[in-house]
């Protein structure tokens, strides 16, 4: 007996701590939590930024992107306003400044990370005007831009007409749209006889319009992306924007 109740013991004993060592693996086991973080992109991203999501989910199956597209400068109101952003990414480098003096974004994770064109486009079905003086024509009654202050599209169409003259001088035509992808829905309905926008926008829209002219005179067209400091997950944040940079 005395030689019994010790062997019994050990193995109660083992068994005992064998099971506290499964109690201290499992947690180191558990699969990762779910996440999610929110970007905010410029209008014209509305198509990448869809692609990216679904690509960046499948490559991280437990963090969930929620989108968010507009105007860039609206986009920047909602972060001032205390929306909770975790990636911000513009169509200009204005907003962005903005952004960053208002320290709405961490400076450190800014980066340019893609570029455009601006371009005019017609009605696919009307005549086309192949070059800005041609807007010029008594027939030419309505023309498609994102409003200056708040779209930046609208910005580089409005230094772009300034530098060839043309600005004051179409003021009467012009139909402002809240954002560049308004604009574009101008045209597509054929509803102004010409408008300006990003190549991208143009290309998605496909046999409905037609690039009669790329437009110069104006900064380059060049999307910062960084993460805002109004959200709650820059860890997650920080591998969107390194998947937005990385060369897939």
């Amino acid at each position: 007996m005395d030689t019994l109740f010790p062997l019994r013991f050990a193995k109660r004993l083992a068994g005992l701590v064998g099971c506290a060592a499964l109690l201290v693996t499992v947690p180191c086991a558990q699969a990762a939590q779910p996440s999610a973080i929110t970007v905010s992109g410029a209008a014209s991203l509305t198509g990448a930024f869809t692609d990216i999501k679904t690509a960046f989910e499948k490559a991280h199956p437990t963090i969930t992107v929620h989108t968010n597209f507009a105007a860039s400068n609206p986009l920047l109101k909602q972060m001032e306003e205390g929306a909770p952003v975790d990636v911000f990414a513009s169509a200009d480098q204005e907003t962005m400044d903005k952004a960053q003096a208002k320290k709405l974004i961490d400076p450190k994770t800014r980066a340019n990370f893609a570029q455009n064109d601006l371009v005019m486009i017609v009605p696919a079905d009307k005549p086309a005007l192949t070059t800005p003086d041609a807007l010029l024509a008594p027939h030419v009654k309505h023309i498609a831009l994102g409003k200056p202050e708040s779209v930046p599209a609208g910005r580089y169409t409005q230094e772009a007409l300034t530098t060839a003259g043309l600005w004051d001088k179409l003021q009467a035509k012009y139909v402002f749209g809240a954002s560049v992808r308004q604009a574009l829905d101008y045209v597509n309905r054929g509803e102004v006889d010409a408008g300006f926008v990003y190549r991208t926008d143009a290309l998605a829209a496909g046999k409905k319009v037609a690039i009669t002219a790329t437009i110069g005179g104006h900064k380059p067209v060049t999307y910062p992306i960084a993460i805002a400091t109004t959200g709650s997950n820059a860890k997650d944040a920080a591998l969107f924007t390194a998947f937005v940079l990385a060369p897939e």
